[in-house]
């Protein structure tokens, strides 16, 4: 931000009143942006660990692995050779896991 040295000062006094003005400005701000939560819908819409899923079906296409990826033999995730850091006794490494 640019500051202007040539311009006058303003005293303690002008400043106090400045931070005032701010200060009620902004206390309007805070009371205007109250965001009304409906707590129960919240409750309804949130899963917990362990939930019964048994009528949950599978809807994403599961793709073998490409002859240009690797099975990483510490997190086990399937990467593109671009992530082998190197070949270890287990297994191919990732650069994460490395």
């Amino acid at each position: 931000m640019a500051t202007d040295y040539d311009a006058p000062r303003k005293t303690d006094e002008e400043l106090a009143e400045d931070s005032l003005e701010e200060l009620k400005a902004r206390r309007v701000d805070k009371s205007s942006s109250v965001i009304d939560v409906d707590e129960t819908e919240l409750a309804e819409n949130h899963e917990l660990p362990g939930a019964d899923l048994s009528d949950e079906s599978l809807t994403v296409r599961v793709v073998p692995r490409q002859s240009d990826e690797f099975t990483c033999s510490r997190c086990y995730l399937v990467q593109h050779r671009s992530q082998l850091d190197h070949e270890g006794k287990a297994g191919p490494i990732c650069k994460d896991c490395a």
